[in-house]
């Protein structure tokens, strides 16, 4: 039996032991930081940041908006039934001698209509043909007859001639709407880029703030206890040490504030992209790159060639002076022309009712002529003339707003490149500064306090600087971008791909 329980405690044992190395390695595996470069973050945004989703669900609208343009003007086909329509009612038949009496009557139809048309936008008419047939049940009180009538053929076209053709301005409208859907979704995708930049810096300047006040922390609290023993042999004043523990409590009350800051900037950086899982993020700071320079005459070219702001400019004055158009043929002399030439015939027997078919012909030709409207329809057209001028000062003047806002964002994007190197020099002197002030005040060389708090101050902001400037830098670089839908590092148009955001 001792033997028993001997085994029982020694796997118990195990089994613990096991359990805790399984608890101890989850966890170490739990706690290694993700990493994120620059190019990770843009991608995840991209690709799944709230704004990548909004700019997805609007494309698909747009997408389906011109579907629904373009199904407007192909052949429709249509099947129209009524299986059955019962009447059961009193009605009141006059007789030939004028006076009416009220008589019962009970009727049942069966109707069956195929028809196919199709719009004529060159013409704005239509033509259609169709078919038919019906079947008229007619319940008297001593008999039942039944009468069927077969449209065979019908063939039609219903034609207006002075009226305004909205297909001729919307086959030019539509898909310049289209075309600029898709130019606005690479050009939020690249908005989303400049946000996910703008996150991405700010978290990583947080992790670098929170690295140096831990750094400072200890680098004081060394100072302050070398400061205490050079203060007990009487080597330094009271005011010096006093001084160096001011800054012990500085750094101390720094360290937390970059805590907050971190988890804050970690929080907006998550929450953004989306990341739902409970993980450490350490970010790979990027290098300076692409290393070009982009000429602010070709950006202009390719932003007339490129942007959605272009294309809207043209719509604009398209859509300006179809206004004008349609003022100029509302309203004023109308006709309309409406034509039908068919087969038909009625029987008895469904089988005779396609025999010997008669000819159907119909012609209808409308006018509509305002004789007096007080100036109205000239007034509506003054309007429209009005408008259209209003439209286009506007659209020059935003063009060239449009024009200088590239060459200025390109002329900046330029200049990061030397601003971005001068933080890097800034960063590395500052740095070397603070290691020489503070290895001479470890050895005794200089005693003065507030010049090491200075050189460390410098040398925080430099590094930080530098980190802003890279910020700027790309951000700089990601504007341009948005603003001319060019990719000058591989040096073609920026595409998307339209199955990629219609999939699930």
């Amino acid at each position: 039996m001792s033997s028993f329980y001997m085994r029982k405690e020694i796997i118990i044992s195990y089994s613990v032991t096991i359990l805790i190395f399984l608890l101890f390695t989850t966890a170490s595996v739990a706690q290694d930081p993700v990493k994120y470069t620059l190019d990770d973050v843009i991608e995840i945004a991209q690709k799944q940041s709230p704004d990548a989703l909004i700019a997805k669900h609007s494309f698909r609208y747009s997408y389906w908006e011109f579907r629904y343009f373009k199904a407007t003007y192909l052949p429709n086909l249509t099947l129209d039934a009524q299986m059955p329509n019962i009447n059961r009612s009193i009605t009141a038949v006059p007789s030939q001698d004028g006076s009416i009496s009220y008589t019962p009557q009970s009727l049942t139809s069966y109707q069956v209509n195929l028809s196919l048309s199709q719009e004529l936008g060159f013409s704005g008419g239509r033509v259609f043909i169709n078919s038919g047939l019906s079947r008229m049940d007619n319940y008297y009180t001593d008999s039942t007859s039944t009468q069927y009538l077969a449209n065979m053929v019908n063939i039609g076209i219903r034609q207006p001639i002075f009226n305004y053709n909205a297909y001729k301005w919307e086959k030019r409208i539509e898909p310049m709407k289209y075309e600029i859907a898709k130019r606005e979704v690479i050009e939020k995708n690249e908005e989303i880029a400049s946000v996910a930049i703008n996150h991405f810096f700010n978290l990583l300047v947080a992790q670098l703030e929170r690295k140096i006040a831990y750094k400072n922390q200890s680098n004081y609290d060394t100072l302050y206890k070398i400061a205490l023993g050079r203060f007990t042999l009487g080597k330094i004043a009271e005011n010096e040490l006093l001084q160096l523990e001011l800054n012990v409590l500085r750094a101390n009350s720094e360290v937390e504030n970059t805590e907050l800051n971190y988890e804050n900037s970690l929080f907006l950086f998550k929450s953004y992209l989306r990341l739902k899982d409970d993980f450490e993020v350490e970010l790979i700071p990027p290098v300076i790159s692409p290393d070009i320079v982009i000429s602010p005459d070709r950006a202009i070219i390719e932003a007339k060639n490129n942007s959605s702001t272009i294309m809207s400019f043209k719509r604009r004055l398209l859509e300006a002076e179809s206004g004008v158009n349609f003022a100029k043929m509302d309203g004023r002399f109308d006709a309309e022309v409406y034509a039908v030439l068919g087969l038909t015939q009625t029987a008895n027997v469904i089988g005779d009712a396609y025999k010997n078919p008669l000819d159907e012909e119909q012609v209808i030709v409308g006018i509509n002529v305002p004789i007096l409207d007080w100036g109205k329809a000239k007034g509506r057209i003054k309007m429209e003339e009005s408008n259209q001028d209003l439209v286009v000062t506007a659209v020059e003047q935003d063009e060239i707003d449009f024009t200088q806002n590239v060459f200025i964002n390109v002329m900046e994007y330029n200049m990061q490149k030397n601003q971005l190197e001068i933080a890097a020099k800034s960063d590395t002197v500052a740095q070397k500064r603070f290691d020489v002030t503070q290895k001479r005040y470890m050895i005794g060389k200089i005693n003065d306090v507030l010049e090491l708090r200075l050189a460390q101050v410098d040398n925080d902001n430099a590094k930080i600087g530098y980190y802003n400037a890279l910020k700027t830098y790309w951000k700089s670089y990601y504007e341009v971008r948005r603003l001319t839908l060019y990719d000058f590092k591989r040096d073609m148009p920026i595409l998307i791909d339209v199955e990629e955001l219609l999939d699930n």
